[in-house]
C-alpha cells in the first residue's frame, strides 16, 4: 500500500522478507501461551520445534537484510527471501531430528534437561551472532564512508536501517544470555528450580518479540512509507516560464536601443547578409565600393624632414 506500482516489483524481495519476519515475530508471541500451560505430552513438542524454528526465521530474515545492506548480490531481490528462507529450513531439519531423539528416547516422552534445550538452539545462536557482526559492518560502512553521488536520501536510510539492526541484534543477544544463564545455572543457584524456569522462557519470548517487532518490524515499515512518500515529486511547473518579465518590476517595458534587423523574415525570400563581427549594427551590404575609406595620411614634398611641415614648425626652431 506504500509503494507505488512502479516500484512494486523492485523491492518485492524486501517486502516478502518482511511478511516472513512479522509472521515469525507473530509466532513468538503466540509461543508465549505454550510456556505458561504446564509441560504435557501436547505442549513438549510445540516448545521443543517452535521456539528454535521461530527465532530461527526472524534472525535468518535480520541476516538477509544485512547481506542485502552490504550489497551481496545473492540478497537481492527476491534473493533476500531466499537466503532467508534456506538458513530457517536447516533449523527445521535439526529440530525436527531432536524432537523425534526426545520422544522416541527410552520410551519416556519429552524428558530432557536445560542443558540440552540449550544445545538445539545452537544454530539459532550462530544466526544471532552473525547478524550482530554483520549489522556492525553496516553500521561502520554507512558511518565511516562517503559518497559524492546524488544519493543522500538513499544513504541517510541505510544508515538508520543498519543503527536499528545493530540495536535489534543487540538487544536480543543480551535477552539470550540472560535468559540462558538463568536456565542453566542460575534458577539451580537460587534454588528456583522449576518453578522459574517457565516463567523465564515466557518472559524471554516476550521481550525479544517487543524487540524484533519494534526495532525491525514496524520501523521498517515506516522508513519504507517515509522514503516512498519523500521520492514522489510533483509534476513540474512551467507557468511562470511563458512571461518571465510578468511579474518583475521595471522589466515589462519594451527594450529601447536599435534592433538587428540582418535576423528578421517577413516571409520574403531575402538576399544573405553579410554582419561585421566588429559591430552588431552594421551590415557589410551599407559599404559604398565607390568610396574610399582609406585613413588619410599626411601630405607633404619635404622628403628629408617630412614631418616639419606637418607639425607646422621646423625642429631647429
Amino acid at each position: 500500500m506504500c509503494v507505488s506500482s512502479r516500484q512494486r516489483r523492485g523491492i518485492g524481495g524486501s517486502v516478502a522478507s518482511m511478511a516472513l519476519f512479522l509472521l515469525s515475530t507473530a509466532g513468538v508471541f503466540a509461543l508465549t501461551f505454550a510456556f505458561v500451560i504446564r509441560l504435557t505430552t501436547q505442549t513438549c513438542p510445540t516448545r521443543l520445534f517452535l521456539f528454535g524454528v521461530l527465532f530461527s526465521l526472524a534472525f535468518s530474515c535480520l541476516l538477509a537484510r544485512c547481506l542485502a545492506l552490504l550489497g551481496f548480490s545473492v540478497a537481492r531481490g527476491w534473493g533476500e527471501a531466499g537466503v532467508a528462507l534456506a538458513l530457517f529450513t536447516l533449523q527445521v531439519v535439526i529440530a525436527t531430528e531432536w524432537l523425534i531423539i526426545v520422544l522416541l528416547r527410552d520410551g519416556q516422552p519429552c524428558q530432557y534437561s536445560q542443558g540440552e534445550y540449550v544445545m538445539l538452539l545452537i544454530y539459532v545462536l550462530v544466526l544471532l551472532a552473525a547478524g550482530l557482526v554483520l549489522s556492525l559492518c553496516c553500521l561502520c560502512r554507512s558511518c565511516l564512508t562517503y559518497s559524492y553521488s546524488y544519493s543522500g536520501g538513499s544513504r541517510r536510510q541505510s544508515q538508520v536501517q543498519a543503527t536499528l539492526l545493530c540495536l535489534t541484534l543487540l538487544l536480543s543477544a543480551a535477552i539470550w544470555v540472560v535468559w540462558i544463564a538463568l536456565l542453566t545455572r542460575g534458577n539451580m543457584e537460587m534454588g528456583r528450580r522449576p518453578q522459574w524456569d517457565d516463567p523465564v522462557l515466557s518472559i524471554a519470548l516476550v521481550a525479544n518479540g517487543w524487540v524484533l517487532l519494534l526495532g525491525h518490524g514496524l520501523a521498517q515499515v515506516v522508513l519504507l512509507c517515509r522514503w516512498e512518500a519523500s521520492s514522489k515529486e510533483g509534476p513540474l511547473d512551467f507557468g511562470g516560464w511563458t512571461s518571465p518579465n510578468a511579474n518583475l518590476p521595471g522589466l515589462g517595458s519594451p527594450k529601447g536601443g536599435r534592433e538587428n534587423r540582418s535576423f528578421e523574415n517577413d516571409g520574403r525570400k531575402q538576399d544573405p547578409v553579410f554582419q561585421s563581427p566588429y559591430e552588431s549594427g552594421f551590415s557589410m551590404t551599407e559599404i559604398d565600393p565607390d568610396k574610399d575609406y582609406s585613413i588619410p595620411r599626411p601630405q607633404t614634398t619635404n622628403i628629408s624632414e617630412p614631418y616639419d611641415v606637418y607639425y607646422g614648425h621646423s625642429l631647429s626652431d
